[in-house]
């Protein structure tokens, strides 16, 4: 079999994995983050790019990332921290990194596509964490397939029709801009408060990104930028959904000044959820749970163990 461009093996069926079965085996364990071998899955025959670690047995953790993230942005500290435990799944959806296919513009059509990939991998249930944009395909993921999702952790995320969502890519512009001007990463503005603290969170999440330098996620491509800002306005802009048609027990977390969704929709699907929690950290953004991982990571284990 012959490799893409990508430097990761295109499939036809099972999953594989440069190195094959050894390598395979080799992204459960023990094995950090970092070090984890990319493998790809046939789904309606695209290639789905994903990452495993942790126990080979269990309910996984399936994780759904932000806006223009790739697998190489989800924080070591939390996969790591999860996986201790739990056996965590990252993938790159359709037309995202090294994935095949266009990058949808409905979040609805992120989450069938998620529901295809968990089901291509032979689960029949699963738990849930989604960042952002994520957590917006998780909560469609729990609509289309509830009998698919046992438990879901939303962290940083909104509901569909929130008010201010669709003004994404206003706030986004923004931060480039300033990240552009101070030769500085966009995650910098978006993710962090500009306090000593925040500052300090900041240069260790980019230190922790950092630590795998081999095998790393191909870039993500300007076409699925646009698509996923589509994407998002939609949600923003779109009729509300039914929240309390999800029974599963639901974990919400976000900084108390989210820049990109307010944290006030935080409060609102908590109450909105018939049964959900919420946890808000304190001096922190978007990316409240990167910053308050010591705290968050534990939590996370603590509400998939109830």
């Amino acid at each position: 079999m012959g490799t893409n461009n990508t430097g990761i093996a295109p499939v036809s069926g099972a999953p594989s994995s440069i190195g094959g079965a050894a390598a395979a085996r080799g992204a459960m364990g023990n094995v950090k983050w970092k070090d984890v071998p990319t493998r790809t899955i046939a789904v309606g025959g695209v290639a789905f790019a994903y990452r495993e670690l942790g126990p080979d047995s269990g309910v996984p953790v399936i994780f759904l990332h932000h806006l223009m993230a790739v697998l190489d942005d989800w924080d070591p500290r939390v996969i790591d921290g999860i996986a201790a435990q739990r056996r965590v799944i990252a993938f790159d959806n359709r037309g995202v990194g090294a994935s095949g296919g266009a990058v949808p513009d409905t979040i609805e059509e992120m989450g069938r596509d998620a529901i295809a990939f968990i089901r291509a991998l032979g689960f029949k249930k699963v738990d849930l964490l989604g960042f952002s944009m994520g957590g917006g395909v998780a909560q469609t993921v729990a609509l289309q397939g509830p009998d698919l999702v046992r438990r879901m952790i939303l962290a940083g995320t909104g509901p569909r029709g929130g008010g201010g969502i669709d003004e994404v890519t206003k706030v986004a512009v923004l931060a480039y801009i300033k990240a552009a001007l101070t030769w500085s990463d966009a995650r910098n503005f978006l993710f962090f408060p500009r306090t000593p603290e925040g500052k300090r969170a900041a240069r260790d999440y980019f230190a922790a990104l950092n630590e795998r330098t081999q095998g790393r996620d191909k870039p993500i491509s300007l076409q699925a930028r646009r698509a996923q800002l589509q994407a998002i306005r939609h949600w923003g802009l779109n009729t509300p959904h039914d929240l309390s048609a999800i029974k599963q027990p639901v974990f919400v977390a976000n900084g108390d000044n989210d820049l990109m969704v307010d944290s006030g929709h935080s409060a609102d699907m908590a109450r909105r959820l018939p049964n959900a929690r919420l946890t808000i950290y304190p001096d922190s953004g978007h990316g409240g749970v990167f910053q308050h991982y010591r705290a968050f990571v534990p939590a996370v284990l603590d509400f998939l163990a109830d």
